[in-house]
């Protein structure tokens, strides 16, 4: 018994690897479907282009360098502005885009750019999809007899080794760490990289909370697990603590 065609692509959009994969009746032939799929890399560059840090010209920097007042920014920077507040509020602070280096909303835009990306294949309701932007995943699994989507969650101290699997139909899986990018992400209270965590995983029914949570988590430090959980009952959590390192020894 053969499973549903599949098709995969992939673009480097926001300086990562997204990746698309869909599963469904003639997905390799059908125009309708590389029509959505055209769509939905088209939304994620025009993301990057209103919130890259790295475009001088970009709107988030625009905002950051005090330029751009609210009323005559684009509809989806005001959004983001919205969710960040929100996020802080979700968070008790932990996670904040108004940082002591200025505004950055880098870890929420992410989770939200798959998100709504992945929102426009809703045209293709016979059809089940995984979008995974950089490590952040978001997967629908919509027909009755489809298989759920199996997520791997790396290891940060052996990148080709899995800490676990999620299996998920629905929603989003999002981890924030350091095997990437290092110590990348910032307590918001001191501006200092926080290093208490290697990585915080966080799978729930959103991608965009889900990563707002991973990162909040690694700002945050402690028990992720306990501490997501009191604050999303219908998210959970993974993480990995960062090793002391060995104490030196006097000569």
């Amino acid at each position: 018994m053969t499973g549903p065609d599949r098709r995969a692509w992939t673009r480097v959009i926001m300086g990562m690897p997204i990746s698309l994969h869909l599963r469904g009746p003639g997905v390799r032939t059908d125009a309708a479907a590389e029509a959505v799929v055209a769509e939905v890399f088209s939304h994620l560059r025009a993301i990057d282009r209103l919130f890259s840090l790295h475009r001088p010209g970009s709107e988030v920097n625009r905002v950051r360098r005090g330029e751009l007042p609210p009323g005559g920014r684009h509809p989806w920077v005001r959004e983001v502005a919205r969710l960040c507040a929100e996020a802080r509020e979700r968070t008790d602070g932990w996670f904040d885009a108004d940082l002591p280096g200025g505004y950055d909303p880098s870890g929420l835009v992410k989770g939200w750019a798959a998100q709504t990306a992945a929102a426009l294949l809703d045209r293709l309701p016979d059809h089940d999809y995984c979008l995974n932007a950089g490590g952040d995943v978001v997967v629908a699994a919509r027909g009755p007899d489809s298989a759920a989507w199996r997520v791997g969650v790396e290891d940060p101290r052996d990148r080709g080794r899995l800490l676990a699997v999620r299996t998920v139909r629905a929603g989003g899986v999002a981890t924030s760490g350091t095997a990437a990018r290092g110590h990348h992400i910032v307590d918001p209270r001191t501006g200092a990289p926080a290093r208490a965590l290697m990585s915080a995983t966080v799978t729930g029914p959103s991608l965009l909370w889900a990563d707002v949570y991973a990162t909040a988590a690694i700002a945050r430090g402690g028990n992720v697990e306990r501490w997501v959980r009191a604050r999303a009952p219908d998210y959970e959590a993974c993480f990995v603590v960062r090793c002391p390192e060995p104490a030196r020894r006097n000569r």
